[in-house]
């Protein structure tokens, strides 16, 4: 009896040994990440899973054999979170482990601008974030997510104010959204809103007429002007007459020249046909685009045309025989240039 209590004993003392050295400070402090790198966990991710993709990084983990004995004693192998976390060059086993067991994902910077569509804007978040182009569309389009947060499908893409923003790489569609509510709640600021009764429009119509003008000119210091034009006209009840909405209108952006044939297309957003603002944006505004609405530029001016040096620039008019006279010569220029 003496003979097996000593033997279990020194067993006991064997694997409390090895246990000792695996998880002493020597054994789980030595570096195993060579270089600065990001692990992209997915969603349903077990051990094993977690374990190929380290094993892929080979030349990022060092020793997987020294993280794995590590992560056993920690017990990661019990629960992998998903997330995107950044191993930092010379990160000990300890610290790889610790992060990962925490959860202590690093958030991505998560940018979209100049976005026309959505199906456009699902393809920009989806190169960012967990979800997918199809599932981010899905739930973009859905009438019922629109509604929740008071907007039409069609209207949604105005909610959206292009920027850079810190989110988790595993957001889900509906935090994504949750929180792009936030943002755009948090932009209508009561300065904002004081300014917006000066246009005499809605949020939703700020947002509007801002699309417009960030289709008709990437110039900043001459969209106030623009911006004023338009609520011009809008006051008198004049067709706003907008080349981009006739693209839209046609689903063609591409379009350099628009023709009296363009203008025939039968749609709430051909400003030619129909009087006032079409019914949602033609793409996402730029809060640029927004602020310049809310500090229009008080004028007399009725027309622009673009300038026939393509500069980018408008030619703004009092009249029509002055706009009209504008409008030759961009339209000389245009011949000229062999556009048709």
């Amino acid at each position: 009896m003496k003979k097996f209590l000593f033997i279990g004993g020194a067993v006991c003392l064997l694997l409390g040994a090895v246990a000792a050295i695996y998880i002493s400070p020597a054994f789980s402090s030595r570096p195993i990440v060579e270089a600065e790198h990001e692990l992209f966990v997915p969603t349903g991710s077990d051990y094993d899973a977690l374990l190929t993709l380290l094993g892929e990084e080979g030349d990022i983990i060092t020793d997987l054999a020294r993280f794995e004995r590590v992560a056993s004693l920690k017990g990661l192998h019990k629960s992998v979170r998903p997330g995107r976390y950044l191993l930092r060059e010379g990160m000990s086993a300890a610290e790889v482990v610790g992060t990962l067991r925490g959860g202590m994902q690093t958030p991505v910077r998560l940018t979209f601008n100049n976005i026309r569509t959505l199906p456009q804007l699902a393809g920009r978040l989806a190169e960012q974030i967990e979800p997918d182009s199809l599932t981010l569309l899905n739930h973009l389009t859905s009438p019922e997510v629109a509604a929740k947060y008071g907007f039409t499908t069609e209207e949604l893409i105005g909610m959206f104010l292009p920027n850079t923003y810190e989110v988790w790489w595993t957001i889900t569609p509906e935090g994504l959204t949750d929180r792009m509510k936030k943002e755009y709640d948090n932009f209508w600021n009561e300065e904002r809103k004081a300014k917006l009764e000066r246009t005499g429009l809605t949020q939703k119509e700020v947002s509007t007429l801002a699309s417009i003008i960030c289709e008709e000119t990437q110039m900043g210091d001459e969209m106030p002007t623009m911006a004023g034009v338009y609520i011009n006209r809008l006051r008198r009840g004049m067709l706003l007459q907008a080349d981009p909405t006739v693209k839209f209108a046609l689903g063609d952006f591409t379009l350099r020249r628009i023709l009296n044939r363009h203008l025939e297309v039968d749609s709430p957003y051909n400003t030619y046909k129909y009087a006032g603002l079409p019914p949602s944006p033609i793409c996402m505004p730029s809060i640029r685009g927004i602020e310049a609405v809310l500090n229009y530029k008080e004028s007399n001016y009725l027309y622009f045309c673009a300038k026939e040096d393509f500069s980018g620039y408008h030619n703004f008019a009092r009249t029509l025989s002055e706009h009209n006279r504008n409008a030759r010569r961009y339209a000389a220029a245009l011949n000229r240039a062999g556009i048709r």
